[in-house]
């Protein structure tokens, strides 16, 4: 007689719920806003009850710092392996450019452009929590930017050049269609060729 397999420990189902919540949370903001997402809808998505939610968090606005959490978690070891290479600081660029392309573009990555279009539906105590892993991954960028700028590439190497850069890249999310025109390669090439000398 064979023997069942084993059960996932609670802790696991619990996390795995979790983690369903705060994807299809992502989904939800990206297409109707914060907003416009009710915790009914998010649980619906889910196949929860309507209260559900709220045994994993305290709020939908603590939902929405998880999804940004999650997309920033998520971009973060990519783009720190990319500025700790011994790549040359043009490659270096379009190396973490396409990185960011595909955490902000790459199919079900919901979670950074809901960072960029509803981060001011966080209270301050949120923003602060979340502000924590956005430094570090605007810092990757800053130390890009400084290393363009002494070799020549760009002008400036100052919190302007990296706010521009990125603020265009991140634009993307309003144009980019997924299999017409360029692909993230293309992208990531003809943003170097755009910003750099």
């Amino acid at each position: 007689m064979s023997k069942a397999a084993p059960s996932a420990p609670p802790g696991a189902i619990d996390n795995n719920r979790r983690a369903d919540l705060v994807r299809v949370s992502a989904r939800l903001f990206r297409e109707r806003g914060f907003d416009g997402t009710t915790i009914r809808d998010i649980a619906d998505a889910v196949g929860m009850r309507s209260g559900s939610p709220f045994y994993h968090f305290k709020s939908k606005q603590e939902i929405l710092a998880a999804v940004m959490e999650e997309g920033l978690t998520a971009g973060l070891p990519a783009a720190e392996a990319i500025v700790a290479s011994d790549l040359p600081p043009r490659a270096k660029f379009e190396a973490l450019v396409r990185a960011h392309l595909e955490t902000v573009l790459g199919a079900g990555h919901d979670f950074i452009p809901v960072l960029l279009y509803d981060w001011r539906c966080l209270t301050p105590e949120l923003q602060e929590r979340v502000k924590i892993l956005r430094d570090r991954y605007d810092q990757l960028w800053q130390d890009v930017v400084t290393e363009l700028h002494r070799a020549g590439l760009i002008a400036s190497d100052g919190t302007v050049a990296r706010l521009l850069l990125m603020g265009a890249i991140n634009y993307s999310v309003l144009w980019y269609k997924d299999g017409q025109g360029a692909d993230l390669d293309q992208l990531a090439s003809e943003a170097a060729a755009l910003f750099l000398r």
